[in-house]
């Protein structure tokens, strides 16, 4: 059923293109209802409106905060054209039908993003009548055309126009379903605040308001669906925040994965750092005064793992950074038989516009390759507040993100051996790696480039068999980490059997004695965090 738009409501605080779309509105015909500064605006320019306290016959008051609570607005908006007595209601008390409303919310969560929004002003931009409006006009869209979105304008007068000022069912229904979203948004934001405020971590009932940034060829596996979603509040400069650039293919869910998990690693240090990630692993990570040389360490860390893989930069890629990748690729690529340069993903802060160009016209894979920028790193922001989700069928996990780093003021040292200023350095990096890999995990690391990884296997000793695997003969005088305590001595016999020099691990183990007299039997050093990184 077609309703034809004879009267319309417009009261928006995001004014972008709400002139034109009333003028054209206007010029069809339809009578326009308006309200404080929107009227105003399209008033002065040069489109006719009624103002809203025509229409209630009450002056906006209290700041604002009653003008459209009215049996003469909601009544307009509510009422079924359809219905007798609804009919005759609206008839007796002179009430006349709204078939349009155009409304859009006092920008709240840009509000309380200012550092010196007080909670005076955050209450203050709680819009109480906008979402009134949109919950009763989308209730009501049988005969209702509900806009909330700059976005929709040009689809109502496309309809209008080809319809004789008429608006077709299936558009209404829709526009109705984005507007509920819309307010279900809106309110899970203003609770998120308060919860904030209140120190409530975790209340009776979580609303997780997210805007849908794509939607993707597949999800982990293609017979599975799957889109991305932002946190549209979020300041931390991460995956999310980044833009893909132009001229690679569309990046999919698994890259996504793989991506964050390289770029929350990368942030890590100050330093610049180059790190590469294989199924949320990373098989390579490095520091360097030099973050050409850090690329190169990362990369050389593990080379079969790195083809195809993420790699994650904490410093613009210039066009000297850019060769360097491609020419490492090209190079052990071609020595694998594999062909040549190929990576998913490459995501930095910045790219050079001559970078960018160095990759895309590579010959084999640079087409391909996406590319991620994300603007400066800037710890500062770090979300605290933000939730670590995890499903569970019919369920959510929710947990606080693990923020801990490297705390050299809480470390604890209980072998007679301690690690020299060079040795700290390579726990630090293998203790930030293992943070960020699967458990159960160990990582080693010399000269400040990760040399062997085990990841997310049922036992410890497993793991640590791996990362000697991979670390062979350079594992001779390494640091070692390990995600969690030791609950027997094994492992320290194992890598004092690899030649390790040191370990940093949470320590808490009930064998922490016999632990700690292997490790000084074999004259290796141990640092205890007393924090553990699982990370299932």
């Amino acid at each position: 059923m077609e309703v034809k738009i004879k009267t319309a409501l417009i009261s928006v605080s995001d004014k972008s293109g709400a002139v034109d779309f009333a003028r054209k509105l206007s010029a069809m015909g339809v009578k326009i209802i308006s309200t404080g500064g929107t009227a105003k605006a399209l008033s002065d320019a040069g489109v006719s409106v009624v103002g809203i306290e025509s229409v209630t016959g009450f002056p906006e008051m209290m700041d604002g905060r009653v003008k459209t609570l009215h049996p003469k607005i909601h009544g307009g908006l509510l009422g079924l054209r359809d219905k007798k007595e609804h009919a005759a209601a609206m008839d007796k008390h002179k009430i006349e039908p709204i078939d349009l409303v155009c409304v859009n919310l006092y920008p709240f969560e840009q509000t309380i993003a200012r550092p010196d929004c007080t909670l005076a002003e955050a209450i203050e931009n709680i819009d109480i009548g906008g979402p009134s409006m949109l919950r009763s006009a989308a209730k009501n869209h049988k005969f209702v055309t509900v806009v909330t979105q700059p976005g929709q304008y040009d689809k109502v007068i496309g309809e209008m126009e080809k319809n004789g000022g008429a608006v077709s069912e299936e558009l209404r229904s829709d526009c109705a379903r984005v507007a509920f979203t819309l307010t279900a948004s809106y309110d899970a934001a203003i609770a998120k605040y308060l919860n904030k405020r209140a120190g409530v971590e975790y209340p009776e009932r979580v609303s997780i308001a997210l805007t849908r940034e794509a939607t993707l060829r597949y999800g982990e596996n293609p017979h599975q669906t799957g889109a991305f979603y932002k946190l549209p509040a979020s300041g931390e400069t991460s995956v999310s925040s980044g833009t893909l650039l132009e001229g690679g293919i569309e990046i999919s869910f698994n890259n996504l994965l793989d991506t964050n998990a390289a770029f929350e690693l990368v942030k890590e240090f100050a330093e610049p750092a180059a790190v590469v990630v294989k199924h949320l692993n990373p098989c390579g990570c490095a520091i360097d005064d030099d973050i050409c040389v850090a690329y190169r360490k990362a990369y050389e860390g593990d080379v079969v793992s790195a083809f195809g893989g993420i790699i994650a930069l904490n410093r613009k890629v210039n066009v000297e950074l850019a060769q360097t990748i491609m020419e490492s690729y090209s190079r052990f690529g071609k020595a694998l038989g594999a062909g040549g340069f190929f990576a998913e993903v490459i995501i930095a802060p910045e790219f050079d516009k001559e970078a960018v160009e160095i990759i895309r016209t590579l010959k084999t894979w640079g087409s391909r390759v996406r590319l991620v920028e994300t603007g400066p790193i800037d710890r500062a922001k770090i979300d605290s507040g933000e939730y670590d989700l995890r499903c569970v069928t019919g369920g959510m996990l929710l947990q606080k993100r693990d923020l801990a780093s490297w705390e050299p003021d809480v470390l604890t040292y209980p072998t007679k051996a301690r690690p020299s200023n060079e040795q700290l350095e390579d726990l630090r990096i293998a203790w930030l790696a293992a943070k960020h890999t699967k458990s159960n995990t160990i990582g080693l690391v010399m000269n400040r480039k990760v040399l062997g990884v085990g990841a997310g296997q049922m036992n410890r000793v497993e793991s640590g068999l791996i990362a000697f695997k991979h670390a062979g003969d350079e594992s001779k005088d390494c640091a070692m980490a390990s995600d969690a305590f030791f609950p027997f001595p094994d492992n320290v016999e194992n890598a004092a059997k690899a030649g390790v020099a040191c370990i940093v691990q949470p320590g808490g183990s009930k064998k922490d004695d016999e632990v700690i007299a292997t490790a000084d039997k074999h004259k290796i050093a141990m640092v205890f965090t007393g924090k553990r990184h699982f990370k299932h």
